[in-house]
């Protein structure tokens, strides 16, 4: 990777990213991109252009301005958002997906975009849910990331894109506030256990899902990205996780460091039906075989440094 355009570069995983990708290769060599301009450290710290990625000439044109090798395509509607405006979603999801896609093979460029563990569905097996298996999702969001794993998968074997990803599982930030997904409790709980003691989580209790810590999947991409070719048996939708826990677990960890924190709870029927149709643990072992995947953090070890991250950003004292 030497010239690499993030398109969704102020959405969940791409403003932290950003930061990523231009300390290992240079801030002048990540040219971020969106459709709008609010985070403005993103904005100053590099190229930025704005890029509407329904728009196909205007990606194209971004992409030959630069001379770009790579493409990380971040841009999408996340679950929850994605069931309350399906239309809107496929057209963002599919169509920024197909133009991203077009421009790769127009450019010759390396592609990235990430599935999501909504790709699968409720017929899914739920446990160590294996990299190769059934998916039917039941929500437009995971209609989208099947169809685009196969999409990438295609463009791989018919065109010879250089074609990779993987499928995430719910992440946490200490930077990026939630954006509308089925997994958002995880990273809300952590702000509220700081400045309330308290929190109402919308996903039941018992409800296991797969999750990580962005730093785990940052390095995720980037381990991927320079991974050998010929390793690489599966390329897009490699199963990736560090963790799997059910809402209680997190509380019982932050209780070790805030011993007054309460958990109640007000499930939210849409975000949970979507919870129940995902698997509880997924197996990533194609990824460690195949790229060498392994994951740092713990929910012990990400509990921590998200309450001592969040404590500072949040100026608040408490003792951790």
């Amino acid at each position: 990777m030497k010239r690499i355009l993030v398109t969704g570069a102020l959405g969940q995983i791409g403003s932290e990213l950003i930061t990523k990708l231009r300390k290992e290769y240079g801030a002048d060599n990540v040219i971020a991109s969106d459709i709008r301009t609010a985070d403005k450290e993103v904005v100053d710290e590099g190229p930025f252009e704005l890029l509407n990625v329904t728009d196909a000439q205007q990606m194209y044109d971004t992409a030959k301005k630069y001379n770009v090798d790579t493409i990380m395509h971040m841009a999408a509607l996340l679950s929850a958002k994605a069931e309350a405006s399906p239309q809107l979603a496929w057209n963002l999801n599919m169509g920024g997906l197909v133009n991203a896609l077009e421009v790769a093979r127009e450019h010759g460029a390396q592609f990235f975009t990430p599935s999501s563990i909504g790709s699968f569905g409720p017929d899914t097996p739920k446990k160590l849910t294996p990299q190769d298996t059934l998916q039917r999702p039941t929500t437009m969001y995971g209609v989208n990331k099947v169809a685009g794993e196969l999409l990438c998968d295609y463009y791989f074997t018919r065109f010879g894109i250089d074609t990779r990803g993987v499928r995430f599982p719910g992440l946490v930030s200490n930077v990026t506030p939630p954006g509308g997904g089925t997994t958002d409790y995880a990273v809300e709980i952590y702000y509220e256990a700081i400045k309330n003691k308290t929190y109402t989580s919308f996903i039941d209790k018992g409800t296991y899902m797969d999750m990580m810590y962005m730093p785990d999947a940052l390095q995720a991409i980037v381990d991927l990205m320079e991974a050998e070719p010929a390793r690489l048996k599966h390329r897009n939708a490699f199963n990736v996780t560090a963790m799997s826990f059910e809402p209680e677990q997190v509380a019982a960890e932050i209780r070790k460091h805030i011993p007054e924190f309460v958990m109640n709870y007000a499930v939210d029927p849409t975000r949970q039906a979507i919870a129940n149709s995902w698997p509880d643990s997924i197996d990533p072992s194609a990824a460690i075989e195949e790229w060498g995947f392994s994951a740092a953090y713990d929910l012990s070890s990400m509990t921590k440094d998200m309450l001592e991250k969040l404590k500072a950003k949040l100026q608040t004292k408490i003792l951790i």
